[in-house]
């Protein structure tokens, strides 16, 4: 991972140069060697568990389509997000680097690489069509470059529409994120809603199936489509949740607080914000799976790389949290990224991949670029895509792209004086998780615009011991026993590999003391 650094402008010019002397050989009757006709698509669901998926062993959520997709493509067992969460994750994918050691969350800076750059550069055509909202805000600028671009406005907090309408609250606000504000702006941007097709993953998927039936003979193209769906707000039509808890008749907590659940949920409001999320995983895989179709109609499957994938799951009530962090009274504390949030589903289908097969070797969406690259080709690979290749292990080539694979909420930054301990990192290799925090006492200045964009100051919140903690996934994959006392061996090694990776990374030197004890 330690390379030299390599600007945007640098790949540029570098590109420019590269494509001059191929015209050049060309003009002097050299003939230029032929472009793939290949394509690549990448489908990428927001909150959407790894359970959430008949394919993946989920029995509660009804996902025919994507589980359709998963007998004609490759399962990959073993994925796992990379930097954590919604726009360090976009990062991790549009860079290849691993964002968690060196930027929280925060805007594309101008002078990194992107995968869109690069494909430019090889005269692959882009087009990015989203309705996440906060990478693709235009101060965040993670559409830049792409050829054509489309951000479907108006999820969660997007100030989109700001005409007076009168919204009725959905529970009491006191149990929501943010009180009444995100909610009122959300139904606000949807008031205008009518039909299953006006729903955003909907509209999406619709206009990327669209964008397909128009374009798909500008080949080689590289299509990424980005659904917000299942995050929260959950306002799937009732249709979709009364599949899941047809008799409540209770308050819709549909943006709910992240906190302990019981501190402000019933049993029964946690069972109906499950139906909630179980009804939006079921909209999404119904409007995943007519872009899936269409992919099928035009027989792109032929020579496409068609991948889908989530950014990161979400607690519904286990380990005692609902949400993926802990915010209160305008601070934030991260939480342990366990299976239900650093575990994803990832499927993957290419021409000649082995239909309704699985694969158990470690996968990350860093890994997505140079893989990409990989699968189209591409001669002129920057070194500033640090992710390894899952190619040769998709085909069978190889067993193993990484010996481990770490899920991190930005354990350090420029602007940081310590590292909190409470930014633990999940560290995986296949049979074993350990969760492991910073012997930092943390930053009393420090403040972070995760999970929604909305700056929050870094403190202390649920009051538990930050002590590594370890799991056997083998025999207990919902992390319910911590077993670190019975094979401190196990965590001693896990712990190894994270701090030599940790000193090859692009994390300040003088951070890496804060991480060299277990």
């Amino acid at each position: 991972m330690k390379r030299r650094p390599f600007s945007r402008r640098k790949f540029l010019q570098t590109a420019a140069t590269a494509t001059g002397a191929l015209a050049a050989r060309a003009g002097a009757g050299e003939p230029a060697p032929a472009k793939p006709k290949r394509n690549v698509i990448v489908i990428v669901s927001d909150t959407m568990r790894r359970d959430a998926l008949g394919c993946y062993g989920g029995d509660w959520i009804q996902t025919p389509f994507l589980d359709a997709f998963a007998r004609r493509a490759i399962r990959c067992d073993n994925a796992y997000l990379c930097s954590f969460p919604t726009v360090p994750t976009r990062h991790d994918l549009l860079t290849g680097r691993y964002t968690f050691t060196y930027k929280p969350w925060s805007p594309l800076d101008a002078d990194t690489v992107t995968l869109q750059d690069v494909l430019r550069a090889n005269d692959v055509y882009t087009s990015l069509i989203v309705d996440t909202p906060h990478p693709f805000r235009p101060e965040y600028d993670y559409q830049r470059r792409f050829d054509h671009a489309q951000v479907n406005r108006g999820q969660e907090n997007d100030a989109f529409k700001t005409e007076p309408v009168p919204v009725q609250m959905p529970c009491e606000p006191r149990k929501l994120r943010g009180g009444e504000a995100v909610v009122t702006q959300y139904l606000r941007n949807v008031a205008d809603r009518k039909v299953e097709e006006d729903y955003f993953c909907a509209r999406t998927c619709r206009d990327a199936a669209t964008w397909l039936e128009r374009n798909h003979r500008r080949q080689p193209f590289f299509l990424y489509v980005d659904t917000f769906d299942p995050h929260e707000p959950w306002d799937p039509p009732k249709a979709y949740v009364d599949k899941y808890d047809p008799d409540y008749s209770g308050q819709d907590v549909i943006y709910p607080r992240y906190a302990r659940w019981r501190d402000f949920l019933s049993d029964d409001e946690l069972k109906h914000c499950r139906a909630l999320y179980a009804g939006e995983a079921s909209l999404v895989d119904r409007w995943v799976g007519h872009l899936l179709e269409t992919i099928e109609k035009l027989g792109l499957l032929e020579n496409s790389l068609v991948v889908f994938l989530a950014d990161h799951g979400f607690y519904l009530g286990e380990h005692g949290y609902i949400g993926k962090a802990y915010i209160a009274d305008g601070k934030f504390q991260s939480l342990p990224l366990y299976g239900e949030v650093c575990r994803v589903p990832f499927l993957v289908h290419f021409p000649g991949c082995a239909a309704g097969g699985s694969i158990d070797a470690l996968v990350q969406h860093v890994s997505l670029a140079r893989t990409i690259s990989d699968f189209l080709g591409l001669r002129d690979v920057p070194d500033a895509f640090q992710g390894p290749s899952l190619w040769p292990v998709l085909q069978g080539h190889e067993e193993q792209a990484t010996p481990i694979a770490i899920s991190s909420p930005n354990l350090s930054h420029a602007g940081m004086k310590q590292p909190h301990p409470a930014n633990r990192a999940s560290i995986a290799d296949g049979r074993w998780l350990l969760i492991y925090g910073s012997a930092g006492s943390g930053d009393p200045s420090d403040t972070t615009a995760s999970v929604d964009s909305s700056q929050r100051e870094v403190a202390p919140l649920t009051g538990e011991k930050l002590a590594p903690e370890l799991y056997d996934l083998k025999s207990d994959p919902g992390c319910a026993t911590n077993v670190i006392a019975g094979h401190k061996e196990v965590a001693g090694e896990l712990h190894a590999r994270f701090v030599e990776f940790l000193e090859r990374s692009p994390m300040r030197r003088d951070h890496l003391a804060y991480f060299q004890k277990i």
